[in-house]
């Protein structure tokens, strides 16, 4: 099949643009938190799985970190296990940290890897308790009682954070020209095991490896401003004005807060991305404008 002339010079253009793109971020970590509608639609997965190649191929280090709330919760709802929220965060007592950890470091973890695989590239998977990759301590969580009048403290039972997280299992896959795909479940010291949030490894990972990037794929456009405008561009000083006068509030809170930490402790640029568009990924780093909302550590 041949290309018409204005299809050709298309291809050149793009491929023009993309080009001081890849000459930046060649040999630059770029850690990707993978979740939301681009983990259950088959044909985000599998272009998801083809932009993280590409960015290998070219000579970035991607690192994948995956979420999988719905299928925990599907799989639960099948072994009739009754599951609760505290403050957006699933009650994991011992049961139902068996099926997390039977989801995020097994199915959901292997089938990226197989997706990776199938695009033609080397992926590795692994899950924080690996090498202890992820060293978690166990989250203490804060709830407002009206019996009490006052904030409680809620036992939401296998729910942790991040305590520390040890480079050298990542720099072993990575220097072995892997990719690594990494489900969010630590170790304490005493051998117990947590389930954490995916976003808040995922931003902790950017930190401790000097990341150029990290993204954070979801299932909205970006940042809305007000009157429903995408906000992009943004230094640390505007997020946090946006934060202080309520236009960032309720779910979106807690992730922009992970991508304003990153950025503040070094990571050249954070990016709330929309995965429900294909090849996120590669427009978000490879073109001029982008898809999302970027925040980066560069004065306004």
């Amino acid at each position: 099949m041949s290309l018409d002339r204005e299809s050709a010079m298309n291809i050149a253009n793009v491929l023009t643009e993309a080009l001081p793109y890849i000459q930046r971020f060649t040999g630059k970590t770029i850690v990707v938190k993978f979740g939301g509608n681009a983990m259950v639609d088959p044909q985000l997965h599998e272009s998801f799985a083809r932009d993280v190649v590409l960015m290998k191929l070219v000579g970035m280090n991607p690192v994948v970190v995956h979420g999988g709330g719905p299928q925990i919760g599907e799989l639960l709802q099948k072994l009739n296990i009754h599951t609760e929220f505290v403050n957006g965060m699933r009650v994991t007592d011992s049961e139902t940290m068996d099926v997390v950890e039977m989801v995020l470091g097994g199915s959901v973890n292997k089938e990226i890897v197989s997706s990776i695989s199938r695009a033609g590239g080397k992926a590795i998977g692994v899950t924080g308790k690996d090498g202890q990759l992820i060293r978690a301590r166990k989250l203490q969580v804060n709830r407002y009682s009206p019996e009490l009048g006052a904030s409680e403290i809620v036992d939401i039972g296998h729910v942790g954070e991040v305590e520390q997280i040890d480079t050298e299992v990542l720099q072993v896959i990575l220097g072995s020209h892997f990719i690594p795909v990494i489900a969010p479940i630590g170790v304490d010291q005493d051998g117990n095991t947590y389930n954490i949030n995916a976003d808040l490894v995922a931003g902790k990972i950017a930190e401790v490896m000097r990341a150029e990037k990290l993204m954070l794929l979801t299932n909205v456009s970006g940042l809305l401003d007000k009157e429903g405008n995408i906000l992009t561009g943004l230094s640390t000083r505007q997020v946090d004005e946006l934060i202080a006068d309520g236009t960032i509030s309720g779910g979106m809170l807690p992730k922009i807060s992970c991508a304003l930490d990153a950025v503040k402790s070094g990571v050249a640029s954070a990016h709330i991305v929309d995965g429900r568009v294909p090849h996120s990924v590669l427009l978000e780093i490879f073109t001029d404008i982008g898809i999302g909302t970027l925040i980066t550590s560069l004065p306004d």
